[in-house]
């Protein structure tokens, strides 16, 4: 899309959505360079080039169900449905973060992303710019305020009713903060039109549940939240109200290109069938309705209201530097190996956070009575110790970190015989992914344990395989997520 179809398209968003930014100042002006990024998308086939890329590229917002870390596993709403997808249409999910609408929208039209996946309502003006998914979920917008004081002691529900707004009508001369860039201005002024009466907007740059926390604390007296997200943060938040609507039921949605109908079409099957399963209705349960997903939304250990991915983050900053690699990789390990269970022992012996074995525990003068600075210290030191094992003809840093990453979990002997048959077969002995990765998992069948240049043997090359994929994937959005 060039820059001048760009500019009418936000023009015409930003008339109906109401969003705050001008479009020069967003992204450094990205529009210039509309139709110079299509390297990703173009007005093909979406659907061929995802499968022919192996991945889908989607952007969401950070928040506390949409996507966020909580002790160590990404987790989210939206995080989660689009995993389950990728999983169905069998690719990669590259998932990208941003807060503004807008900007997401130039992405999407720069052909930077495939989806906008960040609880986007469906309008009839933005259907003639984009090709929405089926609902994902249905919401509707509600006032968030704040219970009269000592209402816990109020002996009727009356008397607690009489406090508070229950009609649109009694919104004039309010003043009501919104998450700027959404549509709840939009909102709001269309009530304000339609009453006849002002009401003091002001758009705020804290996120939705920030602005609720506001309302709790007596900071602010009312904001505005699609329902859903203002029932987790009820629970959290026992002296403020919800009940009250201020938008009819809306659909929420993805959103790719216009014309895109065979991506769209195939999220729309998929999806049929999701909906029919037990699972589709866990997901909903398990971000708002189980009381459980308010603890987690406020946990310290969650990375958008907490900022920390668990409690020994403390000791990966302080021993990360023996190895000189981000303390947010080695936690993604130490996630994988153990999930951050102090005492977490293995079907074949290894212990503890880092799950060393009881042999290398005792190199580093360790045992199971070692305390989580301990067994942390002695994890980056064995990792320390498999990089040095890695030839130096792997010069490319990334490689190296995949092939040492390996190495700790199977023994870097066996990362070796690898690398030989790679060699042998005409494939890079110096490169992981689809080369030397390729026979680690080729070392669990006989044709090539028993080759001649392989010196270790038999290896469950699988759980290696799956180990350093996952590990570098989760330290990808841990950097997204978690500051340095």
């Amino acid at each position: 899309m060039n820059k001048f179809k760009l500019v009418i398209l936000l023009t015409a968003l930003l008339s109906s959505c109401n969003f705050s930014k001008d479009i020069n100042n967003n992204r450094n002006s990205s529009s210039n360079k509309a139709g110079q990024n299509k390297n990703y998308l173009t007005t093909e086939n979406d659907l061929a080039k995802v499968l022919e890329n192996k991945k889908l590229v989607a952007v969401t917002d950070y928040g506390p169900t949409s996507y966020f870390v909580y002790h160590g596993e990404p987790m989210g709403y939206q995080y989660d449905f689009l995993k389950r997808f990728t999983e169905y249409l069998g690719v990669e999910l590259d998932l990208r973060l941003e807060e503004n609408l807008l900007t997401s929208i130039e992405m999407l039209e720069n052909g930077e992303i495939d989806l906008i996946a960040m609880g986007l309502t469906v309008t009839n003006k933005r259907k003639k710019y984009f090709e929405f998914t089926d609902p994902i979920l249905y919401t509707r917008q509600v006032l968030v305020q704040r219970k009269p004081e000592g209402f816990e002691k109020m002996r009727t529900l009356d008397e607690i009713e009489s406090h508070l707004i229950r009609n649109t009508l009694f919104l004039a001369g309010k003043t009501i903060y919104v998450k700027q860039g959404t549509i709840y201005k939009n909102q709001l002024s269309a009530i304000a039109n339609n009453i006849g009466d002002s009401i003091n907007i002001i758009e705020d740059e804290r996120w939705t549940d920030k602005l609720i926390d506001a309302v709790s604390d007596g900071e602010i007296d009312y904001t505005i939240a699609d329902e859903h997200i203002a029932l987790v943060n009820a629970r959290e938040h026992r002296n403020i109200d919800v009940k009250t609507p201020v938008s009819f039921p809306q659909k929420v949605s993805w959103a790719a290109q216009k014309g895109q109908t065979e991506l769209v079409d195939t999220i729309n099957y998929w999806l049929s069938n999701y909906k029919k399963k037990l699972e589709f209705r866990l997901l909903y349960n398990k971000y708002f309705l189980n009381k459980r997903s308010t603890r987690i939304a406020k946990s310290t250990y969650n990375s958008y209201s907490g900022g920390m991915l668990s409690p020994y983050d403390e000791y990966l900053k302080k021993y990360s530097s023996i190895v000189g690699w981000d303390w947010r990789l080695i936690a993604s390990l130490m996630y994988q190996e153990s999930e951050f269970k102090i005492n977490a022992k293995s079907w074949v012996g290894a212990y503890g956070l880092m799950q060393l074995m009881p042999s290398v525990m005792e190199i580093y003068g360790l045992d199971t009575t070692a305390n989580a600075e301990q067994q942390i210290k002695a994890g980056i030191k064995h990792i320390k110790y498999q990089l040095s094992l890695v030839p130096e003809e792997v010069s490319d840093s990334i490689q190296r970190i995949k092939f040492a990453l390996a190495g700790y979990n199977s023994g870097m002997g066996h990362i070796l015989d690898a690398r030989r048959l790679a060699e042998k077969y005409g494939k890079n002995p110096n490169m992981w992914d689809d080369n030397v990765d390729d026979f680690v998992l080729k070392l669990s069948n006989s044709k090539y344990y028993h080759d001649p240049v392989v010196e270790y043997g038999y290896m469950r090359g699988e759980e290696t395989y799956n180990l350093v994929s996952e590990v570098i994937d989760r330290y990808n959005q841990y950097k997204k997520l978690i500051k340095n």
